[in-house]
């Protein structure tokens, strides 16, 4: 079991040597829940970076469900948006804030990161939808 575990967050593993080992540096810009939901209901592409259990808990209305570690290699699911707007949002900031670098990396031009998450999200009193 425990080398099954291993597998599943190769990924991740992967995309942080990967990000690391760069030698051009990307600033992730950070804006708050308030100007990602603007930002959302205005067409971009509202990421969300969490587990598929984090998100079935409770997510923001119009995310677009891609686990950081699968980013990588569903990075053609966003190809519609490589000169788009894209709001990256995970639990609290930390996890969109390497999805945000990694998306850069990869080309993407617009990418915000959201500071504080969803906790954040929630704390300002924005509709999140909840498991029933």
């Amino acid at each position: 079991m425990k080398s099954f575990h291993f597998m599943k967050q190769l990924p991740v593993v992967i995309l942080l040597g990967v990000l690391f080992s760069s030698s051009q540096s990307y600033a992730v810009v950070n804006i708050d829940v308030n100007q990602a939901q603007t930002l959302s209901q205005q067409g971009a592409l509202l990421l969300d970076v969490r587990e598929p259990s984090e998100y079935a808990e409770e997510h923001a209305p119009n995310a677009t469900l891609i686990p950081l570690g699968q980013l990588g290699v569903r990075l053609n699911e966003l190809a519609s948006y490589k000169n788009k707007p894209i709001a990256v949002m995970c639990h609290s900031g930390r996890r969109s804030a390497i999805a945000s670098q990694l998306l850069e990396q990869a080309g993407y031009t617009q990418v915000d990161n959201v500071s504080g998450g969803i906790m954040a999200w929630e704390k300002a009193g924005l509709k999140v939808i909840r498991k029933q």
